[in-house]
């Protein structure tokens, strides 16, 4: 069957415009100029006969006949891409959309990214930080924790997180020959009040009974803060693998007590059904176990 339609690239234009309401906009995000635009459309209104907006001095706006065909024109172009990206056997040369929480995005993810850039130079990266929910339309992958055995269906086990106390290795240097009570007792221990069960779980998890001056060292905000702090010499802190690796491995932070204690939470990577088998998903979710697995 013999399919009659207007220019494909003009279908692109219109989808991107009458989302935008805007040819400017829709400019920037086809990466096309406004005139490329405006005659984009005036090729698509001319192919079919009727008028798709309203142009304003200063709005723009779809005519009855555009708003009824803004939404079939989003859900074929749509389809087309979800046919393309599902093709059995395609190599990955489109982009990847990555949301992640911050920490794990600055301590783990950004200093291996050029080992797999360096591989697959055809895939673009976009990486989003949140602590917020995010949903599965707007990112083909997130990475997050979980205590649960299986939070949901595409959820693929990464890596299970780790505590260990450190520090860094002027201060480790004032720890020689000290009993690990005596570490502790010295400390001082660093506190994040966003995570006050760090101390008690490692402690606890290791048989260790819990010093006297657990709460008398810095208090601070994130996961991060404490890390930098202890970075700085300012004390203790409970780092969290795989986050620490990168600075274990350069020698940013050294173990203060040699003994890792499971937190019960693992690092998950999550997408869609329909994005489980693209190329660049695969790629990436296979790039990410084998880092992993290298460094346990």
């Amino acid at each position: 069957m013999a399919f009659r339609l207007p220019p494909l690239n003009t279908l692109r234009i219109f989808d991107a415009a009458a989302r935008q309401l805007s040819f400017k906009l829709a400019a920037e995000e086809l990466h096309l100029t406004a005139s490329a635009v405006s005659h984009g459309i005036q090729t698509l209104e001319a192919w079919l006969g009727i008028e798709l907006f309203r142009r304003g001095i200063r709005n723009l706006t779809l005519t009855p006949d555009g708003e009824i065909y803004a939404p079939l024109i989003s859900k074929a172009l749509n389809t087309l891409a979800e046919a393309t990206e599902r093709l059995p056997g395609r190599r990955a040369t489109g982009s990847l959309a990555v949301s992640s929480a911050p920490t794990f995005a600055r301590r783990w993810l950004l200093p291996r990214l050029l080992h797999f850039t360096e591989q697959f130079p055809d895939t673009r990266i976009a990486i989003e930080t949140s602590t917020k929910p995010v949903s599965l339309e707007e990112v083909d992958v997130a990475i997050r924790m979980s205590n649960l055995p299986r939070p949901g269906a595409n959820w693929v086990k990464l890596v299970e997180e780790e505590l260990l106390p450190v520090c860094s290795p002027a201060f480790k240097s004032q720890l020689i020959q000290l009993t690990k009570s005596q570490i502790l007792a010295r400390g001082p221990l660093i506190n994040v009040t966003a995570a006050t069960s760090d101390w008690q779980q490692w402690l606890q998890a290791t048989s260790t009974e819990t010093p006297p001056n657990i709460d008398a060292g810095l208090r601070v905000d994130t996961v991060q803060m404490a890390l930098d702090a202890a970075i700085h010499g300012l004390g203790i802190a409970v780092g969290h693998r795989p986050l620490i690796d990168d600075d274990l491995e350069r020698g940013r932070l050294v173990r203060a007590i040699d003994q890792l204690a499971p937190s019960g939470s693992w690092y998950w990577m999550i997408t869609k059904d329909t994005n489980f088998d693209r190329p660049e998903v695969k790629l990436f979710r296979n790039w990410m176990l084998s880092e992993l697995a290298a460094e346990h």
